[in-house]
């Protein structure tokens, strides 16, 4: 085993060392895809690495990398060689990062470097400013996601069940917004705006300021909108038609419509199939602990953040329903995303990304928070991403 611990969950934001752009320029959604999903990206040669007391330090000279604490590193060139691989970092500075491993102590050789590590996807059909992108996880559903990055504010996104090039395939979905989705990636000029991704062998969320270059804290009242690419945790065993697509449904980028922490609208969330495989594309109703079309950490079902009981934060997991209405019941979990059913959130938390240590029933486990909720708008909440994973079951 190359890490100790799990490392299948792999996230990264704006504001790490180079990372790649999202904003007004034309293709530039696709650029951050390709090295989120596919390529990996941030890659730093190192000039020394050790082992101690079960932790690794990989040293260099040349500035910080892109790593941050809980991010996942992949390492190639070391020896030993089971160093090689996927590394889950514990901690960083401007000259070293450092991750745990089970290897005997004493000096790493090689021609070592690291990047930031990839989810596995692959691209399977590119035009100008246009990809496809697929699972190759063999326990996914190995759906095809089509983005048109060509408009210059947003890129347009659909899934298929079997395509031919980047432009032709079988099963468009969703039927409701006719060329797909809208991602958003910036309002207004050229300059770049604030995101975050998470994600696994199977699935992401890609979430958005797309008024903002800067942090939801620097740059005033903006908030992020999610958008959700990939596989339920479907409730049926063996669901092939889990996958789900998420976006806006129009080109105003100022509203939380398939947004997966605020929206109470059916109208931006799409299943490939029912849970019964019969037929085509449905919409379907999120559902959560709470308000049924409350913002995530704005939400008061629960009372305040912290709790009057214990202090405690509490989150409830983010269900899709198989098909429209309340009467179809649940189809499966948001694989890693957390509703917060209480108000006051982001007072305690802040707007910009912050990783927080899970307690209780989320002992173990890292979790990310980010600024969530209605663009330009006073009504904002808290989006919880779990980081450490794994977000499947065997």
């Amino acid at each position: 085993m190359t890490s100790p611990v799990d490392t299948s969950v792999k996230h990264a934001y704006s504001s790490m060392t180079g990372a790649p752009a999202i904003g007004g320029t034309v293709g530039s959604l696709i650029g951050a895809l390709d090295a989120f999903l596919v390529n990996g990206w941030g890659a730093k040669a190192v000039d020394s690495a050790v082992i101690s007391n079960g932790i690794c330090r990989l040293s260099f000279a040349s500035g910080k990398s892109a790593a941050e604490a809980q991010a996942v590193i992949t390492v190639t060139g070391a020896t030993p060689s089971a160093l090689n691989g996927e590394q889950k970092v514990t901690a960083v500075a401007s000259g070293w990062v450092e991750f745990k491993t089970d290897l005997a102590d004493g000096a790493v050789t090689g021609s070592i470097s690291f990047k930031m590590a990839p989810l596995g996807w692959e691209k399977v059909f590119a035009g100008t400013n246009k990809a496809v992108y697929r699972q190759t996880d063999p326990a996914s559903t190995r759906t095809y996601y089509r983005v048109d990055d060509t408009n210059v504010r947003y890129a347009r996104v659909q899934m298929y069940e079997s395509m031919t090039d980047v432009d032709n395939g079988v099963g468009a979905a969703p039927l409701t917004v006719s060329g797909g989705y809208y991602w958003h990636r910036r309002d207004s000029g050229t300059a770049s705006s604030y995101w975050v991704l998470a994600g696994d062998s199977r699935a992401f969320y890609f979430l958005i300021g797309a008024s903002s270059a800067s942090s939801p804290s620097s740059s005033g009242n903006t908030a992020l909108v999610s958008q959700f690419m990939g596989d339920l945790n479907s409730f049926r065993s063996g669901d092939a038609w889990s996958a789900a697509l998420t976006g806006i449904i129009d080109t105003a980028y100022s509203n939380t419509i398939g947004c997966v922490f605020c929206t109470g609208s059916v109208a931006g969330l799409t299943l490939k199939r029912m849970a019964h495989g019969i037929g085509s594309a449905v919409q379907a109703l999120r559902r959560v602990f709470g308000g049924a079309s409350s913002t995530s950490g704005n939400d008061g079902t629960l009372g305040a953040f912290p709790s009057s009981v214990d202090n405690g934060l509490h989150l409830s997991a983010i269900l899709l329903n198989d098909g429209p209405t309340a009467s179809s019941g649940p189809r499966g979990s948001m694989p890693g995303a957390y509703h917060c059913p209480q108000s006051g959130v982001l007072a305690g938390f802040g707007s910009d990304v912050s990783i927080t240590r899970g307690q209780g029933m989320f002992s173990g486990k890292q979790l990310l928070s980010v600024q969530i909720g209605l663009p330009s708008s006073g009504s904002q909440g808290m989006a919880f991403l779990d980081v450490t994973g794994p977000w499947r079951q065997p």
